[in-house]
């Protein structure tokens, strides 16, 4: 019971003045210069991201397509330069993404993953845990997939399903909840004294928006697999997830590692702000190497390519014409 009261006091502490820095906090430089080098983040969950999302009311208009692959393939090219420079510079960094079932963080990871190297950045989305996994520490599974030096962690769901599905579905108990609630951000603050820059971001959609995005994955096939039963019963539990979002919000939104909303309704839009707003948080420049020119290829000896009939190949269905 003590320690579920001084959990309690915290969580009212931090709440009050989520923005105020703990002068004894020792925070890398390079880290402070990215919490506090944009004037883009989320002053409260209704505020927008950048200015790709105006006016503020939504009127179910979509991003034009033409200018959301427009800007994409700009914000691409800025990601393939951000990770030359953390490679460089050995920098370390996490992005979690959290939210509802079908606000967009697949898509979004995609498109983040997707022209960078994967050698330096990976996403980890993990499963249920195992027997063993159960008896270890809370977070011993995620921090086996914490990032080496020069390379990007994506983390698809993270630490955060004890403040949301383990809580609202009983997968955990009340005073394991409370025990995360006082814990993370603890672990969170010692995650970025070791010089790692933790992201977090919560992609948040209406209710109607996921409806439609659940008919649509009903309605294709091959697309079903993104919804489950356990999905159909979170939907049941609307409220009860938006209650437990605050509760996590409140008790982990700290400033070494805030949380960022993305307002989620329209893909395109939710996409561009995010990846914009990464490349904000990061102090990259550009380091780019210079281009290697191809030599003339070296004179080949003679080769004699094997009988045809002496291999196996794919049948080709869609001969040239």
């Amino acid at each position: 019971m003590g320690r579920k009261n001084k959990s309690k006091s915290k969580r009212g502490t931090k709440s009050q003045n989520p923005n105020k820095r703990n002068p004894d906090e020792r925070i890398p430089n390079v880290l402070i210069d990215a919490l506090d080098g944009s004037n883009e983040d989320i002053a409260t969950p209704s505020e927008l991201l950048g200015d790709t999302l105006e006016p503020p009311i939504h009127d179910g208009e979509r991003l034009n397509k033409k200018l959301y692959e427009t800007e994409l393939k700009k914000l691409q090219s800025q990601l393939v330069k951000m990770q030359y420079w953390i490679k460089e510079k050995g920098f370390r960094m996490i992005v979690l993404f959290e939210g509802r079932d079908a606000a967009g963080k697949g898509g979004t990871i995609k498109r983040l993953t997707e022209p960078l190297n994967p050698r330096g950045a990976r996403v980890v989305a993990l499963g249920t845990p195992s027997d063993q996994q159960k008896t270890q520490w809370y977070f011993q599974r995620y921090v086996e997939h914490f990032p080496a030096a020069g390379e990007i962690v994506v983390f698809d769901r993270s630490w955060y399903n004890r403040a949301g599905v383990e809580r609202v579905m009983g997968f955990c108990s009340h005073d394991e909840v409370e025990a995360f609630l006082e814990d993370c951000p603890q672990f969170e603050r010692m995650l970025v004294r070791s010089g790692v820059l933790l992201l977090k971001y919560w992609f948040s959609v209406s209710d109607t928006e996921q409806e439609e995005r659940f008919q649509s994955r009903i309605d294709d096939p091959t697309r079903r697999w993104k919804l489950s039963p356990m999905d159909l019963e979170a939907r049941n539990r609307w409220v009860e997830f938006s209650e437990a979002k605050d509760v996590m919000f409140s008790s982990t939104n700290i400033p070494e590692a805030p949380w960022f909303t993305v307002e989620a309704d329209d893909k395109r839009r939710a996409r561009l702000n995010c990846l914009r707003h990464i490349l904000s948080k990061v102090p990259w420049e550009d380091m780019t190497p210079p281009a290697i020119e191809l030599p003339p290829r070296p004179k080949r000896p003679e080769y004699k390519r094997p009988p045809i009939n002496e291999q196996y190949f794919v049948p080709n269905f869609y001969p040239y014409k």
